[in-house]
């Protein structure tokens, strides 16, 4: 006779119910989708994500910059074109390089800093930047500013999208 304690049965309930949502979530994917994008199998929430990014998706990468409190020649508002790349923006070959590379299928390339991330009281300055257009096919309208070391984090992260404001070494 076989006795577990109601623990174990409702640990393993819990397991048993945590694998079919697992199921579920992975047959609301195309097939071949993982394979395709190099997503790991069983790591998303079980929302659907959208779909891979194409060629034919960049070819309307369009982004409109504006910097403000940065400092002499930084502030300003730039256009910047990808693929190929183009506008008014310093640096348009280095912003499109930046944002290709942090581009994932399933990641917001702009997205905000976590709600209750623990950031350091590190104060960068008064800049701010906002980003709107469209990237990858999809719509952008993201505010950058540097007021923690998360924001600050994250600001560096788009460098040279926006600009390099990172204290110069040895100063």
């Amino acid at each position: 006779m076989l006795l577990i304690s109601r623990l174990d049965a409702a640990r393993l309930l819990g397991a048993a119910a945590a694998s079919v949502a697992t199921l579920v979530s992975l047959a609301a994917v195309p097939a071949g989708a993982h394979a395709d994008t190099g997503s790991r199998a069983g790591t998303d929430t079980g929302a659907l994500m959208p779909p891979p990014v194409r060629d034919e998706d960049r070819a309307g990468d369009h982004l409109t910059v504006t910097v403000r409190d940065a400092g002499p020649g930084a502030d300003g508002t730039y256009e910047l074109y990808c693929h190929p790349d183009g506008g008014s923006h310093p640096d348009p070959a280095g912003a499109c390089a930046v944002l290709d590379r942090d581009t994932r299928w399933g990641q917001d390339t702009f997205a905000p800093v976590p709600e209750g991330s623990v950031c350091t009281m590190q104060y960068g300055g008064p800049a701010t930047a906002h980003v709107t257009g469209t990237w990858a096919g999809r719509p952008v309208d993201a505010r950058y500013d540097r007021s923690d070391g998360c924001q600050v984090s994250r600001w560096n992260r788009m460098v040279p999208l926006l600009p390099d404001l990172r204290a110069p070494q040895g100063a």
